[in-house]
C-alpha cells in the first residue's frame, strides 16, 4: 500500500479525526511480520539521506505534532537510527523564551530550519502557536486565525527559496491509548521523567485540541506541504509508514552524486605508481 497516497490530507479537504482508526495497521499483524518492510524502507532513507547530503542542493524538514505520549521522540529515534548524523539535525520548541516570544512567532522556528543537504526533524513545531495558544486563550482569534496564512507564506518561501522540501506528521493516537502510555511512564521507572502534571492536566481540553488540531490541518496541507495523518497506537507502524513516506519523498527529488572535483584516472595512477614504489622499496628492505 501506499502511505503517500493513504495518509495524505490533500489541499481543502475536511478532517475528522475522530473517524480515522488509531489502530490501523494495514495487512500486518505484527511487528516482526512487518519488519522486513521496515527494514527495507531504512535501508533506502539511510542511502537517500547520504545521497542528499553529497549532493547538497536540497533540504527535508520534517515536522512532528501530536498530543502527549504519541510518540514524537519515538519515531525521531527511529529515522535518526537510519540516518547519518553528520546530516541530520533535531530541533524541540518548548515555551517560548524572553528573547523568542519578543519576536515574531516564527522567528524561532526559521533560524532551526535546514541548510541544503540536510534533514532537520521539528519535535513539536510552528503550529504550537495555532494549536496551545487556541485551546488556552493566549491569542486572540484574529491573530491566531492569521497565523494559519503566515505559517503557509513561511513554508513556500522554504521550498521555492531554499529547496527546502516539507513533510509534516501528525502521530494519530487515541484516548485510551494515551492513558495506557501515561501508566507505562508512571509504572517504568526509566521513563519516569516523562510524566509531568501537564499530561495529565491537557486531558479535559482532548476535544478542544481535536479541533485545533483538525483545523491546523485543514488550513495549512498544501502541495508543496502536506500533512499526512499517521495512525499510531502502534509504534511499528507508525514507524513503517513514515520511512516510507520519507523514502519515496526522497526518491522523488532525482538527487545525483556531484561530479569530482578532481581527474580520477590522475589520481588512480599516482595510487598505482606509489603502490609500485612501496613495494620495491619492501622488497628491497627483505633482501
Amino acid at each position: 500500500m501506499n502511505y503517500s497516497d493513504k495518509f495524505r490530507v490533500k489541499p481543502g479537504n475536511k478532517v475528522n479525526l475522530d473517524k480515522i482508526d488509531a489502530g490501523f495497521k494495514d495487512k500486518y499483524e505484527s511487528h516482526e511480520h512487518a519488519l522486513p518492510e521496515i527494514q527495507k524502507y531504512d535501508q533506502s532513507m539511510h542511502d537517500l539521506q547520504y545521497l542528499m547530503y553529497a549532493e547538497g542542493k536540497q533540504s527535508l524538514l520534517i515536522v512532528l505534532q501530536g498530543r502527549d505520549a504519541a510518540g514524537k521522540d519515538g519515531t525521531i529515534n527511529h529515522v535518526l537510527s537510519s540516518m547519518n548524523p553528520q546530516g541530520c539535525r533535531v530541533s524541540g520548541f518548548k515555551v517560548p523564551t524572553k528573547e523568542e516570544a519578543g519576536h515574531d512567532f516564527l522567528w524561532r522556528y526559521h533560524k532551526e530550519t535546514p541548510t541544503n543537504g540536510f534533514v532537520s526533524i521539528f519535535n513539536r513545531s510552528h503550529y504550537e502557536d495555532v494549536l496551545v495558544q487556541r485551546v488556552h486563550n493566549l491569542a486572540p482569534k484574529k491573530i491566531i486565525k492569521k497565523r494559519y496564512e503566515h505559517i503557509n507564506n513561511f513554508e513556500k518561501l522554504l521550498y521555492e527559496d531554499n529547496n527546502t522540501h516539507i513533510l509534516k506528521f501528525y502521530l494519530h493516537i487515541d484516548a485510551k491509548e494515551e492513558l495506557i502510555r501515561f501508566k507505562q511512564r508512571i509504572d517504568d521507572p526509566a521513563r519516569n521523567w516523562k510524566i509531568s502534571d501537564a499530561d495529565y492536566a491537557e486531558r479535559p481540553y482532548w476535544g478542544d485540541y481535536t479541533k485545533a488540531f483538525e483545523l491546523a490541518i485543514e488550513k495549512c496541507s498544501t502541495d508543496h506541504a502536506p500533512w499526512f495523518i499517521i495512525p499510531s497506537n502502534h509504534k511499528w507502524f507508525r514507524n513503517l509508514a513514515i520511512s516510507q513516506i520519507v523514502s519515496d519523498k526522497l526518491a522523488s527529488l532525482g538527487m545525483k552524486f556531484p561530479e569530482p572535483t578532481i581527474d580520477i584516472d590522475e589520481i588512480k595512477k599516482k595510487y598505482s605508481d606509489t603502490v609500485k614504489s612501496e613495494t620495491k622499496k619492501k622488497s628491497k628492505s627483505k633482501k
